[in-house]
């Protein structure tokens, strides 16, 4: 109810009128989001069933209806959401309002007890003064009362002024007449075999949804899509990371037991078999397109491959959109773009090199060194030239056992074809629910239009059972209470076959 006309032994007509038109009021607000929102918070609904808040004619009751798929919840929000209206009146209690409210009752108190004692001291002074019979005792006495009546009126008037701060006789403000009771006979005929119809009719709309979205998605979802559409051979996957990053996370170092680093150590393995026949150890790891896990596959098979004991120097050729020196947290001042530019822009048969310990910097780990990709003013000015980078690569061949170059998109820029033809060795790297089967076909077809060495596709995200992983893992450290690369551990994989361990001369230049 709004108002308090019940309360007030002669309501104004203009009090229950006013009382009306705020009923209107508060019936509209109640079916807005902050008492919507208010309401689902405190009873930890994300939705709240359907309701309605009705003014009711020609009085100042409001009536709220729930239809709920249960009579407790129905019961509950109803209450509440009379509740949450109650807060929003003015009157309603806060914390500071009620210690206000409290001070002003004390004033009030006070008050009440004045007037009443300066009441009772005017009758004494005017009884003393209908006794008294001299001239100056009545003048006296006359005095007094005077002052005695100036000083109540004063008191009545901060009595009334007070009281006019209260809630006493209030018009807007909310009350509960009648909370929500528990239904007991549902609303509604044959709520059962309705029921059990539209189950029935979401199952098949569910069904048949599914088996469309599943016709219509064309993105790869396992090694088996990689190898019907392809022809390649699927190289081991990379798990999902539990809590993790699938694209800037150096998982290997972060977690090196857990699955996703038994994962690298098992496609390492099997990066080696498969190049153990070429002229060099310098792979190109790329991708359809941009965020499906390349330079997340390249650092962390760089890091293996150094915990493995080999010399490996991980180069940075996205140009575009380079990421090893966020992964590592290194100072992308200087790199590739650099090195190549000064290279195309020096005078023939001139010596004006970069020295090869100015442009690679060091890792955490001794085996591991990385050429990022250089500074912006550099990558911006360059177009990958395949002599010079032909050059680039002939020189740090001679000096690590494997060189991983983690190249640009293949349908995003012509500069990972360029590259493809100078490597002998290209993986491609997919993404589970990413790639798509096309941009996958395309990618292929490019390489192979330029007889690019693919040797295998790495699938980013697969979602695997534990237990595979959990198994090898045991496997893989049961033998040694030693560091995840031991060179115990490492001979016992055959990683060991004879690297060239070959360390860069700070003599050698570019």
């Amino acid at each position: 109810m709004v108002g308090q006309p019940f309360e007030n032994p002669n309501p104004a007509g203009g009090e229950l009128f006013l009382g009306q038109q705020l009923a209107s009021t508060y019936a509209d607000i109640a079916m807005r989001d902050p008492i919507r929102i208010k309401t689902g918070a405190t009873l930890g609904l994300d939705q709240l069933p359907e309701y309605l808040v009705l003014p009711l004619p020609q009085s100042q009751l409001l009536e709220i209806q729930v239809t709920a798929s249960s009579p407790e919840l129905a019961q509950l929000v109803a209450n509440e959401l009379a509740n949450q209206l109650i807060l929003q009146s003015p009157t309603a209690p806060k914390p500071e309002e009620q210690e206000r409210e409290a001070f002003i009752n004390d004033q009030l108190n006070s008050l009440q007890l004045k007037i009443k004692e300066t009441e009772a001291e005017i009758n004494e002074k005017e009884n003393e003064l209908n006794n008294a019979f001299s001239a100056r005792e009545i003048a006296d006495l006359e005095q007094e009362i005077s002052g005695l009546q100036s000083k109540l009126a004063t008191l009545q008037g901060n009595y009334t002024s007070l009281l006019s701060n209260t809630q006493s006789g209030a018009v807007n403000t909310l009350t509960l007449i009648e909370p929500a009771g528990l239904p007991i006979v549902p609303i509604g005929p044959a709520r059962a075999s309705t029921i059990l119809a539209a189950t029935a009719a979401a199952l098949g709309l569910a069904a048949g949804t599914a088996y469309l979205l599943e016709y219509l998605d064309d993105t790869i979802k396992d090694t088996k899509d990689i190898e019907h559409i392809s022809g390649l051979p699927a190289l081991p996957g990379i798990p999902e990371i539990k809590n993790g990053d699938n694209l800037r996370s150096l998982v290997t170092l972060e977690q090196p037991r857990g699955p996703a680093a038994d994962a690298f150590r098992a496609f390492r393995g099997t990066v080696q078999y498969k190049i153990k026949d070429k002229s060099t150890g310098l792979l190109l790891i790329t991708s359809t397109k941009p965020q499906e896990g390349k330079s997340f596959v390249a650092a962390n098979l760089a890091i293996v491959l150094a915990q493995g004991g080999y010399n490996t120097l991980l180069i940075d050729a996205d140009l575009n959109r380079p990421m090893q020196h966020k992964l590592f947290d290194l100072p992308n001042t200087i790199g590739l773009a650099d090195v190549l530019v000064h290279h195309t822009r020096k005078v023939r048969g001139s010596d004006l090199w970069i020295p090869l310990e100015e442009v690679v910097q060091p890792s955490n780990l001794m085996e591991l060194s990385i050429l990022l990709s250089g500074s912006r003013e550099s990558r911006s000015s360059l177009i990958l030239n395949s002599d010079n980078l032909e050059g680039l690569f002939t020189t740090v061949a001679d000096h690590y056992d494997y060189i991983i170059v983690d190249s640009p998109p293949l349908l995003a820029t012509a500069d990972a074809l360029t590259l493809s033809t100078i490597v002998e060795s290209v993986i491609i790297v997919t993404s589970v629910g990413k790639t798509r089967r096309r941009d996958f076909n395309q990618s292929i077809k490019q390489l192979r239009d330029v007889d690019a060495g693919l040797i295998g596709v790495v699938i980013n995200r697969l979602k695997i059972s534990s237990e595979y992983y959990y198994y090898r893992y045991h496997q893989y450290y049961s033998k040694s209470d030693t560091s995840p690369h031991s060179e115990d551990q490492v001979e016992t994989l055959g990683y060991h076959n004879g690297s060239k361990k070959k360390k860069l001369r700070k003599s050698q230049n570019l």
